[in-house]
Parts: structure tokens; sequence; C-alpha cells
């Protein structure tokens, strides 16, 4: 990559609701994206999500129908994972496995440029476990997106034991590239986001299963007594109950709090299948929706 951080092309492993939401928003900076998932049906499923990202763009004036189309262009979706060569970053955004995640690394770090960054949107697992399955640690670091990432303006900028400083300011001149505001945070889990909000969930997880107060009236509370635009357990269905319980498990893992513990409510509602909205049924229940319509915030 140029010393002036000229971004002339990002690749993005992953092509779920986080992995394309990251190409869409690069892509709409005008830089080249490669997308890679292992099967088409994935990438299918990730360009109607994308196209319909688009549309309702395009219909709401925020984009002229030419710049949609325009951006649409600027993204390859690929079953080959070496086509991402010749990224100036690499963005992984796959399962929450360290092990699933570690393997991928590795394989890119063998034959992507030295000089290019290599980060995970993880919101869990440390960068420095996935760090050491490559040769270059001091170029892997984490960039924690929020979804849905075209509306969302923040980027954790995650920077592990061996990120060199180099890396740091180059992620976050690619977060400004963009249109991202980067606030920067050391390797630990949770990063700043999660282990403020987590928490405050986790308290109202636990009210309402104690029969404290009622589903609605905690989320009326938050939403009038402070002002938030939606209620804790409303935003609980929002993220998936079962991305939650994940993060939870592993704030819980590494600092032994009692505040990050996942309740016992929650297990359970995450081994019957109700995992939010995007399952029809978490604390509230909804109507069937699209992976394209499903809108997260903690990723």
């Amino acid at each position: 990559m140029q010393q002036e951080d000229v971004f002339t092309q990002a690749g993005v492993v992953g092509a779920g609701f986080m992995g394309s939401g990251i190409a869409e928003s690069t892509a709409r900076a005008g830089i080249p994206v490669v997308l890679y998932e292992p099967e088409e049906a994935s990438l299918k499923r990730s360009r109607d999500r994308i196209d319909s990202s688009l549309e309702r763009a395009v219909a709401r004036g925020k984009l002229e129908a030419g710049e949609a189309d325009a951006l649409r262009a600027r993204i390859t979706w690929t079953t080959d994972l070496k086509a991402l060569d010749g990224s100036d970053i690499v963005i992984e955004a796959i399962v929450e496995d360290p092990q699933v995640k570690g393997k991928v690394f590795r394989e890119i770090d063998g034959w992507l440029a030295p000089e290019a960054l290599l980060a995970s949107n993880t919101s869990s697992i440390p960068i420095a476990q996935l760090a050491s399955w490559t040769r270059h640690p001091e170029r892997v670091l984490g960039l924690h997106f929020f979804s849905p990432v075209p509306v969302m303006k923040l980027i954790e900028v995650v920077v592990a034991l061996d990120t060199s400083a180099d890396a740091v300011l180059r992620a976050q001149a690619f977060a400004a590239a963009i249109g991202k505001t980067a606030i920067r945070t050391k390797d630990r889990s949770g990063f700043i986001v999660n282990m403020l909000l987590v928490p405050y969930l986790v308290a109202a997880m636990r009210m309402y299963e104690e029969g404290f107060a009622s589903r609605e009236d905690i989320d009326t509370g938050m939403k009038l007594g402070a002002a938030h635009p939606m209620g804790p357990l409303t935003l609980c269905d929002f993220i998936g109950l079962d991305v939650l319980y994940a993060i939870c498990d592993s704030l819980y893992e590494e600092f032994k709090r009692p505040e990050y513990a996942p309740p016992p409510l929650l297990k359970r509602m995450v081994v019957s299948g109700h995992h939010g909205r995007k399952s029809g049924r978490g604390f509230y229940e909804y109507a069937p929706v699209s992976a394209a319509e499903v809108v997260g915030v903690v990723a």
C-alpha cells in the first residue's frame, strides 16, 4: 500500500449480514471490494441483501440509482479465497469460533502481502489469539463494526500485544476513508461498547426473570426515563440472544465478574431456539422476516 494510505482494494471474508454490510460500506466509499464465501448460495443471499439495502437507499433519496449501480459494480463476490490477494486490507467476519477464524488467518497470512492489514470483526475473541496463527502478528488487529454497518458510524480499533503502531494508524485511516469514526481499545473481551452495554442488558434480563417488572415496563422505563431509542429487552432481541449469550460467556470467562454472567433464562431461551427477532421469538414475538431485514446493534 502507498504511504498516503490509498486503499485500492479491500477483501472481506464472510458474506453474512455483517460481512455484506462491511462490503457495502467500503464500496460506497469508492473502494473496490472482493467478498468471499465458500458457498454460492451464501453469495446469492449476500447479493440479495445488498440489492435490498441499495433499493431502500434509492427509495429514500439517500442514493441515486446510478450511484447504486456503480457501488454494486465495485463488489466482486467469489468462492475463491485467493481472490483476495492484492487487497490492502482483509477483514474477517465469520462465525465466532477461534479455531475456525484462526485457520482462516493462517491461510490468508501465508500469501497476503506483508504490508497489508489483516483484521477481524470479532466482538469477543482475543485478537492476540488470532494473531498467534500468523507469521506477521504486527499487522493483525480488530476492526469491530456495528450493525447495521451502512448506518452505524462507529468502528472499534482493537490493538493486540504485537499490533504495530503503523497498523493502527492505517486502520484508523481506513475507517475514515469509509466514513466511520474510529475509537481505540486494548485487546480485552468486549472492548469498549460491549463491556459497558452487556451489564446493562444482563440487569434488565435478570429484572424480568425475577418478575420485578413486565418486559414492556422495563423497556418503557429506559426509553422514556433515560431517552434510549429502544428498551433493553427489545435491544436484546435485535442483537440476537444467541449472539448476546456468546458475548456474555466470553466476558465472564475473561473477567469472572457476576455482572457479565449470562442469566439462566437467557441460556434456556437460546437452547430453545428463541433467538430474538431473527427467529421470530425472543423476549417479544415477531412476524417472520428475511435475513436482509434483520437489523442488530451489537455484533
